[in-house]
């Protein structure tokens, strides 16, 4: 009896988790609709897989990173511009030289949702995770586009790297006031007059 009662409290908490990671993954999905350039675009995905890792934790982080991978490589639109296939995530080739910052989104996941896990989720901690976040999502992705493309470290930073710095920490402060809407600017806007 025991532990059909201890079943059926667990499945709502299973349910939820299934429709988070669901969610974080679709939202994932929509931000890379929006995109522009190559041979890396720019997207919104790094404030999506960021800001629900931060939210979410590191397990459903990187099970919500590795259903949108999988459902990419299964054929669905989902990657950046609609691209879709498993040819993004195996081989390294001038065609698809973006497919590594596609793997380091479960490890940004990770890094972003472990830090969170331990330290909590105010603004002052999910900063430096998603900074640190990006930093595990940057290694794979510049590997791979140096490999890809046979550049020189200069020219791969300079088209998968220094382009997207600026943006990069405008999603980050965005999801993190997401994730705690008690960031330091949300005070500020609370406090000035209206009218």
């Amino acid at each position: 009896m025991q532990q059909r009662f201890a079943a059926a409290a667990a499945r709502p908490s299973v349910l939820t988790d299934i429709a988070l990671v669901v969610a974080a993954s679709l939202l994932t999905d929509a931000a890379a609709q929006v995109s522009l350039g190559w041979p890396v675009p720019i997207t919104f995905q790094t404030c999506a897989v960021l800001g629900t890792s931060a939210y979410l934790g590191a397990r459903l982080g990187v099970a919500a990173q590795l259903l949108y991978l999988a459902q990419g490589a299964a054929g669905l639109p989902v990657f950046a511009d609609g691209d879709r296939g498993y040819q993004w995530l195996t081989g390294v080739n001038a065609l698809h030289p973006s497919g590594g910052y596609l793997w380091g989104f479960p490890l940004a996941a990770l890094v972003t949702g472990l830090i969170c896990d331990r330290w909590g989720r105010s603004f002052y901690v999910t900063v430096p995770a998603m900074l640190l976040g990006s930093v595990a999502l940057y290694v794979p992705g510049l590997l791979w586009l140096k490999s890809s493309l046979d550049l020189t470290w200069y020219q791969t930073q300079d088209l998968g790297l220094r382009p997207f710095v600026l943006g990069d920490l405008c999603k980050i402060a965005a999801a993190a006031a997401a994730v705690d809407p008690a960031a330091p600017w949300g005070r500020w806007v609370a406090r000035r007059p209206s009218g």
